[in-house]
């Protein structure tokens, strides 16, 4: 009996590395749609502060120049001084990339406020990149 091997009946490392992978995949498509929607509301959630960010900025504009910049001028007035108000301009309040929503798209400046009336609105056209929008791809407007 001693001279007798016995076969031990068990997994390869390629049958578990195979397994491992199947799992890996169906856990993938059940939690990765989950996962970009989170992705997608992290960045709707970071548009608002961003736009408060542009707010400060055309606010200490403001207060330098003694107006807010025109719906000519728009957010460039915070890059380049405009030729009117040279010598009160202390800029530059921003950097150009910070002048761009979480999606790349520049953030549109408002001189006659649609939304904050009596003021300026500052928005952010969503995901879509578009004019209006649902589900998730709603504008985003400074408060």
């Amino acid at each position: 009996m001693k001279g007798k091997k016995q076969k031990r009946k068990a997994f390869t490392l390629i049958e578990l590395l195979v397994v491992i992978m199947i799992i890996s995949m169906l856990t993938a498509f059940v939690a990765g749609p989950k996962l970009f929607e989170k992705l997608r509301q992290a960045k709707r959630d970071l548009a608002k502060p961003k736009l408060a960010f542009v707010e400060n900025a055309i606010e200490q504009f403001a207060i330098d120049c003694g107006r807010y910049p025109d719906g000519s001028e728009g957010l460039e007035a915070l890059l380049i001084p405009p030729a009117d108000i040279e010598e009160k301009w202390r800029g530059p309040y921003l950097k150009a990339s910070q002048l761009l929503d979480p999606w790349k798209n520049p953030i549109e400046y408002i001189a006659e406020g649609e939304v904050n009336f009596g003021s300026y609105d500052l928005r952010s056209l969503g995901a879509d990149g578009v004019d209006g929008g649902e589900d998730g791809d709603e504008d985003i407007y400074n408060d």
